[in-house]
């Protein structure tokens, strides 16, 4: 039975999981969707469809043709590993190879903002969370609530880490920074703060303290590829 695409006379934004999987994969790798369509060897329409329409339900031959495209696997494409930690199931490649950053290579890859781990001293032992965080004059700043684990971060020394992983592959990298952190207070760095830095906390909710890991006393990276 062959599907019908519905045709559409402009783009719109990826609607269903699938459609969101699609099209992030083939933004990670800077590929278009003319270009990703026609090396799986489909009509831009197709893939269109499939990024464009929630209910789209593609055969397994349309799923393994796109996730070899976008070196990808189908289980990552069609959401089943959502539930999975990073590394489960996967190999490491047979030659490995790994590198130390340097100190600028770490700071790179640090600024691209996203989500990292802390870890805080606590009266009870050091407890590690996660943070959506942001870099903003070469300090780690987070956004977070009084009374909360990250705020007990505040006039401690603190490790920081966050890292990409890419399970397909066996690759990946780290960044680890150790330094001291401190509760924003001066009204005119907190209304900086809330221009300039894209820091959104996934739990939502009030959120109006800021914390702030200044200019870090050790950072160091490592990299693994295949």
């Amino acid at each position: 039975m062959v599907e019908r695409v519905p045709s559409r006379p402009t783009e719109t934004a990826p609607v269903g999981d699938l459609g969101r999987r699609l099209a992030l994969r083939r933004a990670q790798l800077g590929l278009s969707r003319q270009e990703t369509a026609a090396r799986a060897g489909m009509a831009p329409g197709y893939l269109q469809y499939l990024e464009e329409y929630p209910g789209a339900a593609p055969g397994a031959g349309v799923l393994h043709g796109l996730a070899e495209v976008l070196r990808t696997t189908v289980r990552e494409l069609t959401g089943g590993d959502t539930d999975l930690p990073p590394g489960a199931g996967h190999q490491a490649s047979r030659q490995p190879e790994f590198t130390e950053l340097t100190t600028q290579e770490c700071r790179d890859l640090l600024s691209t903002h996203g989500v990292g781990r802390i870890a805080v001293p606590t009266l009870a032992g050091p407890v590690i969370v996660p943070v959506d965080y942001s870099v903003v004059d070469d300090a780690i700043v987070f956004r977070t609530a009084p009374g909360t684990t990250p705020s007990q971060a505040a006039g401690c020394q603190v490790a920081f880490e966050v890292d990409r992983i890419d399970d397909v592959f066996g690759q990946g990298w780290s960044v680890l920074v150790r330094g001291h952190a401190r509760t924003v207070t001066n009204p005119d760095e907190v209304r900086r703060l809330d221009e300039q830095a894209c820091s959104t906390p996934w739990a939502g909710g009030p959120r109006d303290q800021w914390v702030r890991i200044d200019v870090p006393l050790v950072i160091t990276g490592r990299r693994i590829t295949a």
